[in-house]
């Protein structure tokens, strides 16, 4: 049974437990409120919550654990001579569920029946050839084991899913019988669903924590696993970028890094004056209807996808920058793909970002100060000047490393705009690449996690979480420490 009938047939059980849970307590009590606990809403919600939160509670956990119980037995089956010198496991494994895919959606279109899909061989020529018409690619150079896993792997995942939605049901009914056999008038149902709801609530706070540390563990171990494999010196302290899947590779961070930092440089040039000068004229200078329609209208931009962003870049600024410094103006240009033309767009992407952050901390300035400076024959200017932005600055400092944090993760704009040249350049016409770039190139298409040039996007990425984190830290930092000197 698909998970999302499966999800929808559970949420009606307990739309249904709510309801005999509440006819169950007022029975008890002769119809009267007053005989009651609790009143009977709780009763419901008591057998609601007990019907779907164990049953939810198997099928996450099942969803969780059945992908690695299967491929586990799945490749403990291949034989020895299914893996070759120029293959590994992961990528044999990749094919078995390739194959598999393209079976359940022959079998899902009709194309062939399941007793056909399961008992296939491997001279299908005829098969292949429906296969292809209906789109789906089993391809030439399937071996006999990898198909012989593929039906196996469909099997265990059918026989899983049955498993998953006769304990899954299981749960909830087994939850729902008991629940309601609970609601009697004495039963105190309200103190059972506040702590429930107090669970469910500490349950959600810590999936950020628990999100947090799976993100960094699975970055750490691969990290780790990477420098067993390829030097941390030449990583860290190599000039050059040459990843080769054939072996051989040159895989120096120093040459990405430096394209990230100064992309990241000239976007912060365009986004901060901009977005501080934005910012002072809507908290300071702008009327009431003017902010109302301004305000608004600049943070459109923070709507815009980056892909947006990038498409922008690569057909729109890249061009013009071209005819501008290109060959036929000042010659500095030879493609619109450079470090300019992403730094710009970025910039623009970054507006928004700095001007709310520096308007609300612009604002969070008291009026006393301001009034203050007016009642000593200050100007509205020098009020702003000597005032209002030394007493906001430590949160526009927060701001800007916030936002260059942003400009540090960005991958789309400098996908499209940047170009995909790893070089160490002060020109900022020429095509140069970052950080974020290099992890979705290294681990595009099939990748073989056994090898450096795979691995090392997680080293990548390990590099670019530690710089973030700092600038994040670092600004949070500054704005907590001096934002009490003026509240």
């Amino acid at each position: 049974m698909p998970t999302l009938w499966l999800v929808l047939i559970v949420v009606a059980l307990g739309a249904v437990g709510y309801v005999l849970g509440r006819a169950r307590a007022l029975a008890t009590a002769g119809g009267d409120n007053r005989k009651l606990h609790s009143l009977p809403t709780y009763y419901g919600s008591n057998v609601a919550m007990k019907t779907i939160v164990p049953a939810m509670g198997v099928l996450v956990l099942w969803l969780l654990v059945q992908p690695f119980v299967v491929n586990s037995t799945v490749s403990g089956m291949m034989p020895d001579n299914a893996v070759s010198e120029d293959t590994t496991l992961g990528l044999v494994m990749s094919d078995v569920r390739r194959v598999a895919d393209g079976l359940d959606a022959a079998v899902a279109s009709g194309i062939m029946s399941a007793d056909e899909a399961r008992n296939l061989r491997t001279e299908f020529t005829d098969v292949r050839a429906r296969l292809g018409a209906a789109g789906v690619a089993l391809g030439s150079d399937v071996s006999p084991e990898v198909l012989r896993a593929a039906q196996r792997f469909r099997s265990l995942n059918g026989t899983g899913r049955l498993l998953m939605t006769v304990l899954v049901l299981g749960a909830a009914i087994a939850g729902g019988i008991w629940s309601v056999m609970q609601s009697h008038m004495d039963y105190r149902a309200r103190n059972v669903v506040e702590a429930g709801i107090k669970a469910l609530l500490v349950t959600a706070a810590s999936l950020a924590v628990l999100t947090t540390i799976g993100i960094v563990l699975s970055l750490i171990f691969n990290t780790i696993e990477f420098f067993q494999r390829y030097p941390a010196k030449e990583f860290f302290f190599s000039l050059v970028w040459s990843p080769s899947f054939g072996g051989g590779s040159e895989l120096g961070i120093l040459p990405l890094l430096w394209g990230t930092l100064y992309i990241s440089l000239i976007a912060l040039l365009v986004a901060v004056p901009i977005g501080l000068f934005a910012a002072i004229y809507l908290s300071e200078y702008a009327g009431p209807k003017v902010r109302a329609i301004a305000k608004p209208l600049l943070e459109v931009l923070a709507g815009i996808p980056t892909i947006v962003y990038g498409l922008f870049a690569l057909l729109t600024v890249g061009p013009l920058l071209l005819s501008v410094f290109g060959a036929d103006g000042a010659g500095w240009m030879k493609a619109g793909t450079a470090v300019m033309t992403a730094g710009l767009v970025m910039g623009i992407m970054l507006i928004p970002f700095v001007s709310s952050l520096s308007d609300d901390i612009i604002n969070a300035v008291p009026q006393s100060m301001r009034d203050g400076s007016y009642g000593l024959g200050a100007t509205k200017s020098e009020t702003i000047r000597q005032v209002v932005v030394p007493a906001a600055l430590p949160g526009i400092v927060g701001a800007i490393l916030l936002a260059a944090s942003r400009a540090i993760g960005e991958t789309m704009i400098v996908v499209l705009g940047a170009g995909a040249a790893a070089r160490l350049s002060l020109n900022p016409f020429e095509a140069m690449t970052t950080v974020t770039a290099k992890i979705v190139s290294q681990l595009t298409g099939d990748a073989d996690f056994s090898s450096p040039e795979a691995l090392v996007a997680f080293a990548l990425g390990m590099s670019l979480f530690v710089i973030t984190l700092g600038l994040n830290v670092f600004a949070l930092y500054i704005v907590r420490k001096y934002r009490e000197q003026y509240e």
